[in-house]
């Protein structure tokens, strides 16, 4: 088959600072590959991905990050109390215990900060840790949103109680501190759980919500929006995925587990119709709104579960000429790879954050003549073991 949209050439390294070896690194797990050069890191995760999908096809050369430092646009915290202090840090591999962190090499160093001015408030605010066992105590953890193409600031203080002691002024003296936040939202998460966000959101300051800019478009994130948290990578993430589409005006197009509707709405520049499904409803307004921020008008969104959605398109017969799938690190389902298969759309891409569940699902696809044509490997989270894959399938008779 022609080859268009080739993914481009990896960009030329910089060098990742071996003298910074990260002190919390054993206890914290998250960046496993901190003590690697990175070029070495890249040709871990080149003979991983080889490892797991070479069968399939060849894999091209992965896609290299221009910054391995302070990518993440999305930073999350969780409060805790020792030593008869109040700490904020990550919880350690496997535990419940928080592991006091003063410094991230892959956080945004503007969220770092924040981070760290809130703890010294909540000290002065005498505000404690939430215990979910004793059910005590009010602050559970901070997530921190940031905006480089807008330069817009959410911060989210997620609480075990709605009783915040102080909140109006403690969100004074935080703005004073950091003037650049635009928007502080309370979320209300009592559940013993380890999920961060809860139901509920109470809007201190701002309007709730901030904007980013990706690929010319502007987009509204809430604080439960899923959104990629690289924004430099996502863009060659999205480029190179689009191209394997080869989109005409005559398509209709499916942006399956859709988001805030990013690569769906990029997607209706080129296609004639597009259908984004998302089961998160706070996403799934967002993805409504950009459309109208962004004056989109061939592209509808609805809040489903995506398997359920594409069962009934596949029953019902409407023509899909494209599917566009983003699904969690779990993968799809047999269920909704099935159903796409039976819609028989001209071409699969699959955007996968998980090499392990893209290998099963293509073995599925697979199965019913969806043929794996390309596989792009993509650095979106340096110093991590993690890596995004875009693979273009298509139909074989």
């Amino acid at each position: 088959m022609k080859k268009s949209g080739a993914a481009k050439p990896a960009a030329p390294l910089r060098a990742v600072s071996e003298t910074a070896r990260c002190p919390h690194e054993k206890r914290c797990g998250g960046c496993s590959y901190s003590a690697l050069p990175y070029a070495e890191q890249l040709r871990k995760k080149q003979r991983e991905a080889e490892k797991l999908l070479g069968k399939f096809c060849k894999v091209e050369p992965i896609v290299a990050a221009p910054e391995p430092l302070h990518y993440r646009n999305k930073v999350t915290a969780s409060f805790g109390f020792q030593n008869k202090k109040l700490v904020v840090g990550v919880y350690e591999r496997d535990s419940h215990r928080v592991v006091p962190i003063d410094h991230c090499r892959i956080q945004n160093r503007t969220a770092d900060r924040i981070i760290h001015i809130i703890r010294d408030l909540a000290v002065s605010f005498r505000l404690k840790a939430y215990d979910e066992d004793l059910r005590i105590g009010t602050l559970r953890h901070v997530l921190v949103r940031t905006s480089e193409a807008t330069g817009q600031i959410m911060v989210v203080i997620v609480t075990g109680t709605p009783i915040f002691p102080g909140s109006k002024n403690f969100v004074t003296a935080l703005r004073k501190q950091c003037p650049e936040i635009t928007t502080v939202i309370q979320n209300i998460n009592p559940q013993k759980t380890s999920m961060i966000l809860g139901e509920r959101d109470k809007v201190l300051y701002g309007k709730g919500y901030i904007e980013d800019e990706l690929l010319g478009l502007t987009f509204r994130l809430s604080p439960a929006s899923f959104y990629q948290v690289n924004a430099k990578m996502t863009e060659k993430l999205y480029e190179i995925a689009l191209s394997f589409a080869q989109l005409t005006p005559n398509d209709t197009v499916l942006d399956a587990y859709c988001g805030v509707g990013t690569i769906g709405m990029a997607a209706s520049r080129s296609a004639g119709q597009v259908i984004g499904v998302e089961l998160n409803k706070a996403a799934v307004r967002d993805a409504i709104a950009n459309a109208k921020r962004n004056g989109i008008e061939n592209i509808r969104f609805f809040a489903d579960d995506a398997s359920d959605f594409l069962l009934r398109v596949a029953e019902s017969g409407e023509k899909l000429d494209v599917v566009i799938m983003d699904p969690p690190r779990s993968g799809s389902t047999e269920r909704f790879l099935q159903s796409a298969c039976k819609v028989k759309p001209k071409r699969i891409v699959y955007v996968s954050c998980n090499p392990e569940t893209l290998a099963r699902d293509l073995q599925l696809l697979k199965r019913w003549n969806y043929h794996c044509e390309r596989i792009v490997p993509i650095d979106n989270f340096p110093l991590t073991e993690h890596l995004e894959c875009v693979a273009l399938l298509e139909k074989k008779s």
